[in-house]
């Protein structure tokens, strides 16, 4: 099954993604990791989690968390062939200019300003550009 691995510490933001998924019927199971390091661990089946497996399509990744914070996983992700090839959206609360800036050269394919809303996000060409490769 197609998967998409949501990275989120807030439990308010999880489940705000999860009803937007069911809204758009969005076909794809939905895992989740509350920071960086759980989010390795589901990836690369490490400390004895079982990995998420075929590698999901899209990481949603939140910046601000505690453990390892997205800038952190990004560069962590790097160093892994197959987790650098997955698409990686940033979700967040920081509009700021600086904060795109820093993750633009890891790759990130796009940047969407929370709670992820695929109707009125002010970011949304990267909201429609993540539905429609998920509805692909």
């Amino acid at each position: 099954m197609r998967s998409v691995l949501l990275v989120e510490d807030d439990f308010f933001d999880t489940m705000t993604a999860q009803k937007a998924f069911e809204k758009f019927s969005v076909p794809h199971k939905l895992y989740t990791a509350f920071n960086g390091l759980e989010a390795l661990d589901l990836l690369l089946g490490t400390n004895g989690v079982e990995p998420i497996r075929p590698l999901p399509e899209v990481i949603l990744l939140d910046l601000n968390m505690p453990k390892m914070n997205g800038h952190e996983f990004l560069a962590e992700i790097q160093n892994f062939p197959e987790l650098r090839a997955i698409p990686v959206f940033v979700t967040t609360t920081s509009g700021m200019d600086v904060d795109r800036l820093n993750v633009q050269h890891l790759g990130v394919r796009g940047y969407i300003l929370k709670p992820l809303d695929f109707e009125t996000s002010p970011d949304m060409v990267d909201s429609m550009n993540l539905l429609e490769k998920l509805l692909r």
